[in-house]
């Protein structure tokens, strides 16, 4: 589906008013499928989501409070070349992606920062598959899934947030709401929802609001600073969204997402040190 595709199903939804309004509610996005399988099958180097990552020699396993952090993913950026459609991540390397492995790091507080880790190298020639530290709980080790990508286009939640000088009537917003609820057809929102890029599914309230403001310290929506502070909100980007995913035996609190988060700038600068987690869940 691209968004000419995205303007035939609005306009089938009686939305064709709101068709001006699709650059700002749809984005392209990367869809990462799963399937668990023998870690021993994968080649070192593969992209993939659980089991043990495969790093550079002078890489150490991130820790969290004294712990080993969870390996989340591992992608291999050459694989995405066909389905980053909008271009925004490197051509060539490997990110790999982390997690607090007593997933008590929720994001909502400055104090979580170090609870996940996001490397990235343009080189990964010498890679080596890595053993699990000791001291990382059986709990927090989860199982190796191979990854297949597919280019998906997202609609934003809350159009409202993302929308300048938002004009839409409560009818339009009702027929959006229930064009949600079927999009992009209705069996897909009972799968699994792993993705880079595009809008998130949040399960709670909007993100980038909570990133912005919690990254610079500020945990009250009510501060005098956080007025200021949230006119950069839409700066940023969702880089990597992990959902409870039984092929690798992910649970995030009462099933619900990781939202690995980065400062568009930051992204196309290649500084992903500089990402900032969510933990949603209902």
């Amino acid at each position: 589906m691209d968004k000419a595709n995205v303007q035939a199903v609005f306009e089938a939804a009686g939305l064709s008013r709101v068709v001006k309004d699709i650059d700002s509610l749809a984005r392209y996005a990367v869809r990462l499928n799963t399937t668990a399988v023998d870690e021993a099958s994968l080649p070192v180097g593969a992209s993939k989501l659980g089991g043990l990552p495969d790093l550079l020699p002078a890489v150490s396993w991130p820790e969290w409070k004294g712990l080993p952090q969870s390996f989340i993913a591992q992608i291999r950026l050459e694989d995405l070349r066909d389905f980053d459609v909008a271009k925004a991540l490197p051509q060539q390397g490997m990110l790999w992606f982390f997690y607090d492995a007593q997933q008590q790091t929720y994001g909502e507080d400055p104090q979580d920062k170090g609870g996940w880790s996001v490397l990235y190298n343009a080189d990964i020639t010498k890679l080596q598959r890595a053993s699990a530290p000791a001291g990382l709980p059986a709990a927090a080790r989860f199982h190796a899934c191979a990854a297949r990508y597919t280019s998906e286009i997202t609609l934003a939640q809350q159009p409202e947030l993302d929308i300048p000088n938002f004009d839409w009537s409560a009818d339009e917003q009702q027929k959006y709401e229930q064009l949600l609820s079927i999009f992009p057809d209705p069996g897909d929102h009972a799968a699994i929802h792993n993705r880079l890029l595009g809008h998130p599914d949040t399960i709670q309230d909007d993100i980038r609001s909570q990133c912005q403001l919690v990254s610079h310290g500020v945990t009250d929506p009510q501060d005098v600073h956080a007025a200021a502070m949230l006119k950069d909100a839409k700066n940023w980007h969702l880089l990597l969204q992990v959902d409870s995913d039984e092929h690798a035996g992910m649970r995030w609190a009462s099933g619900g997402m990781l939202y690995y988060w980065i400062q568009w700038a930051d992204l196309m600068a290649r500084r992903f040190e500089n990402t900032w987690l969510v933990l949603q869940s209902e």
